[in-house]
């Protein structure tokens, strides 16, 4: 979503960074520049205007100009500056003392109302906290849709209800929906719930019908958490939106939906400024479980080119299997490493969201998560996977048997080519090596030594040389060899030694044009 802004950015940073020490009238001209790309990112004009003034203060100090790195600085104090106007820190969903602990959603027409409502419903029942994790235990929820205008809202949630095992308020025709939010309500306290979702009815534009229908459910309901629900790709319209219902209802959060779309992002950006409420929830697909706990610090890193390593490790661990990470462990043991084992590594590297979307959470990837795109980097693991499953059950688990007449066998299966056949068996021969000298240095403790003195730079260098020469590789090298932020070389995934995954530098050939 913020890409635009993010390469504008990008572009007066690196102009900064070229130059020893900076003028006063250097920082100003490049506070300008910031300026006009936060309004072509669709920024509201007060709240740019504003964000300006504050940044260019504190850029413009004695400290900065005299700094031995001034161009670090300020891409520092406009950090700050970006995570002051989105939020500070993650927001938790306040769900009081006294059970059942009523979240109320509300918004217009088509922003995204009832799927939000069962993704929050999800994570509240798999005890997930709203700033990420499994922080919380797991709640008994109980949903209920108010929609009475829309045909088949109510059937809606109650199908969604089914595909993540909540309950649903069963449905009665005809009754209006204060009268299904007291029924709710009894429902809740009756059956022991911890909390109830009121998902209500929405309209085409603001109206009054609309708000005096949702404060008079509020009147009933005394809702802990009023949530609205914001289309982010509706820019501006979208804030004006989340300002007049934060005039009529005490709204106590917001969420922003399709925010893996390719709007300019100002609408996330202006929201917190103007409502001056949270943002709890960002939705970043159609799938139930695709929402995240918005981290103000984190966006504002992705914005800047820092990346996100800790959400990275959270889906990393959020997409592990246990059962096959204590396998993997046992194998490594023994210095065995099959093509079900690279498979299983592959599936890991999907459910993560693919090589581009982990490219982007990863400092100084920004550039090479462009070109994986540009060569069709995602497309690499599918083919892959392909092949793999082309191979007979015995070729899975010794790959020496694969020979010429197999691997034109092999290649066919899958739609590729003999080449591509033998850069999978050559990846899989450096990966198998690389498991046999765990093993000789003594198991998992030589894996953990070896982790701790190269960490994942060497994979990202081969990437890095594949997509963009030998400077791009050095520069994911030094980002991969620094371990994770905030001085932890330890902290990561678990069952790796704490380091992120090493890609095995073959990889770069999957990379390569034809």
């Amino acid at each position: 979503m913020f890409e635009s802004l993010s390469d504008r950015l990008g572009g007066v940073f690196d102009r900064l960074r070229g130059r020893g020490a900076l003028t006063e009238a250097d920082v100003r001209a490049a506070m300008r520049e910031v300026r006009v790309a936060l309004l072509e990112a669709d920024v509201a004009l007060p709240v740019a205007r504003d964000f300006v003034e504050k940044a260019t203060e504190k850029a413009v100090g004695q400290n900065v100009l005299r700094s031995v790195t001034p161009g670090q600085q300020v891409v520092k104090i406009v950090s700050d500056a970006l995570v002051e106007m989105l939020g500070a820190e993650a927001s938790e969903l306040e769900l009081g003392v006294t059970p059942p602990a009523v979240i109320m959603m509300v918004g217009l027409q088509g922003s995204g109302k009832t799927t939000t409502t069962a993704k929050i419903a999800k994570r509240l029942a798999a005890g997930q906290s709203a700033i990420g994790g499994n922080g919380r235990e797991r709640k008994k929820v109980l949903m209920a849709s108010l929609d009475v205008n829309r045909p088949n809202a109510q059937e809606q949630l109650a199908t969604l209800g089914t595909q993540i095992e909540v309950s649903t308020l069963p449905i009665v025709a005809g009754q209006q929906p204060v009268d299904i939010a007291r029924r709710a309500m009894q429902a809740a306290k009756l059956q022991g719930y911890d909390v109830l979702m009121l998902d209500t009815a929405g309209r085409l534009h603001v109206d009054q019908a609309l708000m005096d229908e949702m404060k008079a459910v509020a009147d009933v309901a005394n809702p802990a958490e009023i949530l609205l629900v914001v289309d982010s790709l509706t820019g501006q319209d979208a804030v004006n939106v989340a300002q007049n219902f934060s005039d009529q209802v005490p709204l106590t959060g917001i969420v922003l939906t399709r925010m893996d779309g390719d709007a300019r992002g100002g609408a996330a950006l202006s929201m917190r400024a103007v409502t001056g409420k949270p943002i709890k929830f960002a939705g970043t697909g159609e799938k139930l479980d695709a929402l995240e706990a918005f981290h103000p610090e984190r966006v504002a890193g992705r914005i800047l080119g820092m990346g996100d390593v800790v959400s990275l490790v959270e889906r990393a661990a959020e997409s592990i299997q246990v059962e096959d990470a204590e396998r993997m462990a046992a194998k490594m043991a023994k210095g065995q490493f099959d093509m079900n084992d690279l498979r299983a590594q592959l599936a890991q590297m999907q459910r993560m969201g693919g090589l581009g979307a982990l490219a982007g959470m990863i400092p100084g990837m920004k550039k090479a998560q462009g070109a994986v795109a540009s060569v069709g980097g995602e497309k690499v693991l599918v083919h892959m996977d392909a092949m793999i499953g082309s191979m007979t059950i015995k070729e899975r688990n010794k790959p020496e048997l694969i020979n010429a007449k197999r691997k034109i066998r092999i290649a066919k299966g899958s739609g590729t080519t003999v080449q591509e056949v033998n850069k999978l068996l050559k990846m899989h021969l450096e990966m198998s090596t690389a498991m046999k000298k765990i093993k000789k240095m003594g198991g998992m403790k030589g894996m953990m030594a070896m982790l701790g003195k190269g960490g994942m730079g060497g994979g990202l260098g081969g990437i890095g040389n594949a997509i963009g020469g030998p400077q791009m590789g050095d520069m994911l090298n030094k980002a991969g060899a620094g371990g994770l932020p905030g001085g932890n070389s330890g902290g990561g995934l678990p069952g790796l030694g704490g380091k992120m995954p090493q890609l095995p530098a073959s990889f770069d050939d999957f990379l390569k044009k034809k």
